[in-house]
């Protein structure tokens, strides 16, 4: 009889428990909610919840076919060089036997590019370039490493052009006297190259 009570209450439990489908229906706040404030609830958003919102439209910007500040067209470049006098100072830190390649470089470089050359005492300079050379020598080769500053005729420094030219060594030799003409004359190209294409970039 005893057996008999015990198994009738454990199947009302266990009808109970099977009424319940989800434990979140009873811990949900929602779910013991009276009816009425329930309707209410649904049109006021609670705290978290999301509202649609209907998009705002995409702007698209149209590609413009407008050159990037600061650049200027092939005419533009060759006009900006054309009006450009260049006085090359003393080159610092290179010995004669290396500056001496690097300066016929440098000026028929210029000439090549449409840049004239003023002299040393002439007053219509409008840029100034000034060189600072170091030499590195490490086993078979040796690295030139230069830089340039260009200054207004005030003195102002309006630009720097640097870098760096590694090249096997001449006869074994040390410092400048491993320093090939050839090395010499790249770094000339490489100059006057950068200085076109700054003052091409829209340099003042």
């Amino acid at each position: 009889m005893r057996r008999s009570h015990v198994t009738t209450v454990s199947l009302l439990v266990a009808l109970a428990l099977s009424a319940c489908t989800n434990a979140k229906d009873v811990l949900e706040p929602s779910a013991i909610t009276p009816p009425a404030s329930s309707s209410t609830q649904a049109l006021t958003p609670t705290q978290g919840s999301t509202t649609a919102a209907v998009p705002a439209p995409a702007i698209s910007t149209p590609a413009t076919s407008t050159p990037a500040p600061g650049t200027a067209t092939p005419a533009q470049s060759a006009a900006i060089l054309s009006k450009t006098r260049l006085q090359i100072a003393p080159i610092v830190g290179a010995s004669v036997e290396a500056a001496t390649p690097l300066t016929a470089e440098l000026q028929t470089r210029a000439r090549q590019r449409g840049i004239t050359l003023a002299g040393s005492q002439d007053q219509t300079a409008t840029h100034v370039l000034k060189g600072y050379f170091s030499v590195m020598s490490e086993g078979k080769d040796t690295t030139v490493i230069y830089v340039w500053d260009v200054y207004d005729p005030a003195g102002n420094r309006l630009h720097r052009i640097n870098g760096q030219q590694k090249a096997p060594s001449v006869n074994g030799a040390d410092s400048w006297k491993a320093v090939a003409p050839a090395t010499m004359q790249a770094i000339a190209d490489q100059t006057i190259d950068q200085f076109a294409a700054w003052l091409g970039g829209g340099a003042g």
